[in-house]
């Protein structure tokens, strides 16, 4: 597999779930609100800084790996990109379309756990890489016990 079509298509990836996310999120912003919200949720401007953030260190990490001379590991990324945007996704729709909170906090739980061969993946590539990329491991695992918290509250 070529170094750039591993590239490109990670890049692909991260886009599509930037426009997915987006999408879903912002469908019916006045019933989020009325949420009662779990007391670790953070202030708004940290979903602001954060989520560009994750997107452009997935798309950088993304064009990191598929430098590397294993196609073994440019599968892997790919493959584990794709299901845990995928499962991110669905987490997105889950809770912002239908409002089916806990089955959203297990499709955050499934991301969060797709996520891991990244951050191996990442750390492979360079330490410094995956330093940078753990912040995105992280939030998803935090956003996981934010989507059981609603769930439990609502």
């Amino acid at each position: 597999m070529s170094r750039a079509l591993v590239g490109g298509l990670s890049t692909f990836v991260v886009v599509a779930y930037a426009i997915g996310a987006g999408r879903w999120v912002s469908t019916d912003a006045g019933w989020y609100r009325s949420l009662s919200q779990p007391p670790w949720q953070p202030p708004d401007v940290v979903f602001g800084l954060i989520w560009p953030y994750n997107f452009v260190m997935l798309a950088v990490a993304g064009w990191a790996v598929a430098a590397r001379d294993s196609r073994t590991e440019h599968v892997v990324w790919l493959a584990s990109l794709a299901l845990s945007v995928a499962a991110a996704l669905f987490w997105a729709y889950l809770f912002y379309v239908p409002h089916s909170l806990l089955a959203s906090g297990f499709a955050l739980t499934a991301a969060t756990m797709l996520t891991l061969p990244l951050v191996v993946l990442a750390f492979r590539t360079s330490v410094p890489l995956g330093l940078a990329l753990l912040p995105y491991q992280l939030w998803l695992a935090v956003a996981t016990s934010l989507a059981f918290g609603y769930a439990a509250r609502n």
